[in-house]
């Protein structure tokens, strides 16, 4: 009596859960107190006055309109509504709440998982997420990068299942040289979107991730790409937020590190971001060899406008030192596979080059417009403009033809120097319209695009590179014989200044691209893909050769082709987290492509060929089938990934050199009266086939991991020219690619024991690799597989520092990266054990 009880109707609009409701009004609080006032009244008021009679009238019932059935058209859409409503509310579950993300947040990267890439970057060519897209991505986010100490392209890529490392030489340039699904990408790179040509040494302090695309990718990127192609994603101004980032590294291989990057938002529509490297730094393991970098960018965002955005990117990099070109191989005879020398007792610190001679300086800059306009909410052109330099600029020392001893020790090599001086200089402009629109019930993304660019190289060596100290064994061109294997003996001989040829080759490749892409969505259960690209490919090679004995003789050599690729790609959705889907796409590699390549067995076009001798041909052709499927798996914090795949190739370029007369054949004469004829074909065939799973994301809240495991066969189908040991084999068809670790695995882990702790740790694996020529494993050369493991622990020291230690090769595993295609070749040795803390400060 005298307490008032509140009808429950009353109750639950104005609480929930013990709270008050935020739609809560004054004119309701208004009524309900009203309410409560007259319940408040005590007992012996209420019976004072008499209480007036009421009638209460029974309900009449009201007839309730008749509601229509839905038609099939509303049933499939309110079905699609309700799958796009959860698989909505499984990502706002998954994310993290938007003011506990980090001000420097990867855009491209799931809020719910570092480790779980989201989109790519070219979001017209690529518009649904990787869930959906109908092709093999691995994507190497800033996170991951961090994760695996990974300061480079090399030491990023090189950790991913699925792809290998290759060599320079005297015909082709040292530097980023991979090998996807076992073919040749070196020039195959690209940053945000544009053909980064010529090959270089790359820098991971401007990267927000690194995107590997499997498979034939011309009808997105152009020439090439016959195994796949690598993006380069910068770090962009954003008007978000402003940010202050530095990282420290210090690490018993001598390394020194410092990174910093700041955006600084100026106004809501102005931001920019600069960012600085410096590193001076050993190789652990490796005596006298130093890799030095610096570096800087800038990069700038303007809206003044809602619909217009214009971007600009600008990047300097340096990486200097003294290079390292391996070991030598210890070959007893062509009978026999051999191995790398530190494999039968060598030292695997021992370093064959000259400190007085050998270096390097290799540098990029480049720069980047982009203009970005909606004209309308469903139709953004967009414009980009890129300006670039690559120099490679270096002399090294390679071990090779190792004369076997016995005693072993008393083995020797020649010190064959190598030395380049490459400046590349690329112009390029792309134009883009996306399109959306819809027909029915089918949604279309359309990219059209225009593409033109300006390739220029010019390619020289160094002469002078012989030692200053008399009675040594120097050749005219700077190879010292009798240098021992064990105890390499004239590291520190004087030399002078060495100076550049005066007969340079240089290169020009004009290319005019038009394309057009479309994907089409049907109620988020059918995506289909397709896209076709038209490029106008000339190369022109001006410079010098040696033709029948006379050096330097002038001449240059010219190609055009036109390039039609395609891709087409089916992908079924049975339930919003998964898919399944089927690809098929065709590249080309026309000739001069591999431009670093002096002749046309490094992928190049030579100048002069002696006898006269063809080089052009048409472009070889790749056709990729992939079959796959993807599920976001735990809420979607969990992206995983298989797939079959096969990619053929064909009319592919073979070389072997006729010496003379007795190894003429008709379809390869001897046309010269002295020196070797090179005589080059088209014809060849390659297949390789394999199965690729990938998982990134997170198992659990403190639980994250990112791995792949890449199987793969291959086999050399048609061949024009004999192996290149004959002593081993009868011929080329039937032999495996060279090159490629048919079996790589790896994995990245780490999990968050407390709101202070991680650790982490990472494994790779790699297969024998098969050494050989043209692709070929026909060399009867290999590589021993291994196992390596990295370990990390990190401190949260408060919300601003943290602390992380690194061991690197905690086995101090021996292990080598890649090899020469010679008979007996230099072998590049990975890096020995290693220990590092990185104190990182973010504001």
């Amino acid at each position: 009596m005298g307490k008032a009880v509140f009808p429950r109707s009353l109750r639950a609009a104005g609480w929930h859960d013990g709270e008050p409701s935020a739609d809560m009004t004054g004119a309701k609080v208004s009524a309900v107190a009203s309410l409560i006032a007259v319940a408040s009244f005590s007992s012996a008021e209420a019976q004072q006055a008499p209480l007036p009679s009421v009638t209460v009238e029974a309900p009449v019932a009201r007839p309730k309109p008749q509601a229509s059935r839905p038609t099939a058209d509303q049933i499939r859409a309110r079905d699609a509504m309700r799958r796009a409503a959860r698989q909505q509310q499984q990502q706002q579950q998954a994310a993290a709440p938007k003011n506990s993300l980090p001000p420097d947040r990867n855009p491209y990267s799931s809020p719910a998982s570092d480790y779980k890439g989201e989109r790519l970057q070219a979001s017209g060519k690529f518009p649904e997420k990787l869930l959906n897209t109908p092709k093999t991505v691995t994507v190497l986010s800033k996170e991951i990068l961090a994760d695996k100490n990974s300061t480079s392209l090399k030491s990023a890529v090189l950790s991913t299942a699925g792809v290998t490392l290759g060599t320079g030489e005297g015909g082709n340039a040292f530097g980023d040289r991979f090998f996807i699904r076992g073919f040749d990408a070196r020039n195959d790179v690209f940053i945000d979107g544009v053909r980064d040509a010529g090959v270089s040494v790359r820098e991971n302090f401007f990267t927000e991730q690194v995107e590997i695309l499997r498979g034939p990718a011309s009808s997105f990127a152009g020439r090439g790409t016959t195994g796949g192609a690598i993006n380069i994603v910068t770090k962009q101004a954003t008007t978000e937020n402003s940010f202050y980032n530095m990282d420290t590294t210090l690490g018993t291989d001598q390394t020194k590190r410092v990174v910093i990057d700041v955006n600084q938002k100026v106004t809501p529509t102005f931001a920019a971001r600069v960012g600085g490297l410096f590193q001076d730094a050993g190789v652990a393991g490796r005596d006298y060899v130093t890799d030095n970098r610096n570096g800087g960018f800038i990069a700038t965002k303007w809206t003044p406008l809602d619909t217009v955005t214009l971007a600009t990117n600008y990047i300097h990099t340096e990486v200097s030192g003294r290079p390292d070109f391996g070991v030598p191989y210890y070959r007893p005879n062509n009978l026999v596979a051999g191995a790398p020398f530190p494999e039968v007792g060598a030292p695997r610190n021992a370093w064959y080059g000259f400190v007085n001679r050998d270096f390097q300086r290799i540098g990029q800059d480049i720069g980047t417009i982009n203009a970005e306009v909606k004209v309308t909410p469903d139709l953004t052109i967009s414009d980009k403009i890129r300006v670039s330099r690559s120099v490679l600029n270096y002399i090294g020392t390679l071990p090779e033809g190792a004369t076997i001893t016995n005693p072993i020790e008393n083995s020797v090599i020649r010190a064959n120097p190598q030395s380049r001086f490459q400046q590349t200089d690329v112009l390029a402009n792309q134009l883009d319209a996306t399109y959306k629109f819809n027909t029915g019930p089918f949604r279309h993304t359309v990219v059209a695009g225009l593409e033109v660019s300006q390739e220029k190289a010019l390619i020289n060596s160094y002469t002078g590179l012989t030692s200053e100290q008399q009675g040594l064994a120097f050749s005219g061109s700077g190879s010292l014989s009798g240098v021992s294997v064990f105890n390499p003996q004239f590291t520190n001989l004087p030399f002078g200044i060495p100076s550049l040829s005066q007969f340079p080759t240089n290169l020009k490749i004009d290319t005019a691209s038009v394309y057009a892409l479309d994907s089409v969505n049907y109620r988020d259960l059918v995506i289909l893909n397709g896209g076709v690209r038209y490029d106008k490919y000339d190369v022109r090679v001006d410079g010098f050769g040696t033709v029948n004995g006379i050096a330097n003789t002038p001449g240059s050599t010219a190609a055009s082709s036109g390039l039609p690729n395609f891709n087409l790609g089916l992908t079924l959705k049975p339930v919003p987290y998964a898919s399944i889907y089927a690809a098929y796409a065709t590249s080309s590699n026309p000739v001069g492509a591999e431009f670093d390549g002096l002749s046309a067995a490094y992928g190049g076009l030579t100048a002069v060929t002696n006898g006269g001798a063809n080089q052009v041909f048409g472009p070889e052709k790749n056709t990729s089938i992939e079959i796959g499927t993807k599920w976001e798996l735990l809420d979607g914090r969990l992206l995983v990934t298989g797939a079959l795949f096969q990619t053929e190739k064909e009319n592919a370029r073979e070389s072997f050199n006729v010496t003379s007369a007795k190894n003429a054949t008709a379809a390869c004469p001897y046309t010269a009266t002295t020196g070797s004829v090179p005589c080059i074909s088209a014809g060849a065939a390659y297949r390789i086939r394999g199965i690729d799973l990938q998982a990134g994301g997170k198992l659990t809240d403190k639980w994250s991991i990112f791995g792949g495991l890449v199987l793969m066969q291959s086999e050399v189908t048609k061949s024009n020219i004999p192996p290149a040991n004959t002593a081993l084999f009868t011929s080329n068809v039937g032999l495996q690619l060279a090159n490629t670790a048919h079996q790589s695995f790896s994995l990245l882990t780490k999990y968050e024991i407390n709101d202070t702790w991680e650790i982490g740790g990472q494994a790779v694996y790699r297969s024998k690799i098969y050494g050989g020529t043209w692709l070929a494993a026909n060399q009867g050369t290999e590589l021993p597989s291994y196992w390596r493991f990295d370990a990390f622990a990190e401190a949260k020291i408060n919300k601003n520092w943290t602390a992380k230690l690194f061991v690197a090769n905690i086995f101090d595993k021996l292990y080598y990266d890649a090899f020469y295609q010679s008979a007996t070749p230099f072998t590049f040795v990975g890096p020995g054990r290693s220990a590092s803390i990185v104190v990182s400060g973010r504001f």
